[in-house]
């Protein structure tokens, strides 16, 4: 079940993010399961699969208190936060893009837009933190950044009424998902296929190969319970193997983010199924 949308915008993500599902859905499209009472998404990221499917009852979740703001503020003052980003737009420029930077204070809904608009203009949309936990991403090249786009939004706030978003670890998923009738999406860092393309060091804690033989713990867990459960990752032995048994679909994705223009392009991806 879904939720209807009557904004002229068709819900979808609204922040930039690295490895975000967009462009995917139409090869994940087949394996989604047909009916489910309740989508869990414990690493929400920008929430591409959340927003195409529409589920009628979601929780989302991640372990960045700043996404998690962001998710809160667009669901509950989606108004409020518009006037906020707008005012962002009028000023934006290098020297206000590294004030903002520097900046880690604030209501919920000025942090809320204070991460828009460093989405919006930092390069390549890219989230990263360094060892003090501080947005550390450069300003991008952008002639006009979209800082605010208030239809979208709206558009977004309308489709997470049907949403909780909470602050935790993807491991506290085993307390809320239990049935057949609950469906799981697993976005988790990928694992780094060579020591030059470790993208999961994106915030303080980087997500290691013990935290991905963690959340093949949980995905077994999830699976003998019955739950329907999905998840995303590198194409590489580690992860096929620690998968072993379990369906596995190769999926075609273009690397987005590389300094080097060049070496952007092609490389598969698994898609791990529970049954």
């Amino acid at each position: 079940m879904t939720v209807d949308c009557p904004s002229r915008i068709p819900p979808r993500p609204f922040l930039k993010w690295a490895g975000g599902k967009s462009r995917l859905l139409a090869q994940y499209q087949p394996w989604f399961p047909q009916d489910y009472s309740r989508y869990y998404e414990p690493f929400v990221g920008g929430g591409a699969v959340f927003f195409h499917l529409r589920p009628a009852s979601a929780t989302l979740s991640d372990i960045n208190p700043e996404l998690v703001n962001v998710y809160d503020c667009v669901r509950s003052q989606v108004e409020a936060l518009i006037q906020q980003l707008e005012i962002h737009a009028q000023h934006h420029g290098h020297e206000y893009y590294y004030q903002m930077r520097a900046a880690d204070q604030g209501s919920s809904i000025e942090r809320a837009a204070r991460f828009i608009y460093l989405n919006k203009t930092c390069f390549n949309g890219l989230y990263r933190e360094n060892s003090q936990g501080k947005f550390n991403v450069p300003m991008g090249r952008y002639k006009k950044p979209t800082i605010c786009n208030p239809e979208l939004l709206r558009s977004a706030s309308m489709t997470l009424q049907a949403a909780q978003v909470y602050l935790r670890p993807f491991s506290e998923i085993l307390q809320h998902a239990t049935t057949s009738q609950d469906f799981v999406y697993f976005d988790p860092p990928y694992h780094p296929l060579s020591t030059t393309s470790d993208f999961t060091a994106y915030s303080r804690g980087a997500f290691t190969a013990q935290d991905q033989v963690q959340l093949r713990d949980v995905f077994v867990i999830l699976a003998e319970r019955g739950v329907r459960v999905m998840l995303s990752n590198s194409d590489c032995d580690f992860i096929r193997d620690l998968y072993q048994g379990f369906p596995i679909r190769t999926i075609q994705a273009a690397r987005a983010i590389n300094s080097n223009p060049a070496k952007r392009g092609k490389i598969s991806e698994v898609l791990v199924m529970s049954s």
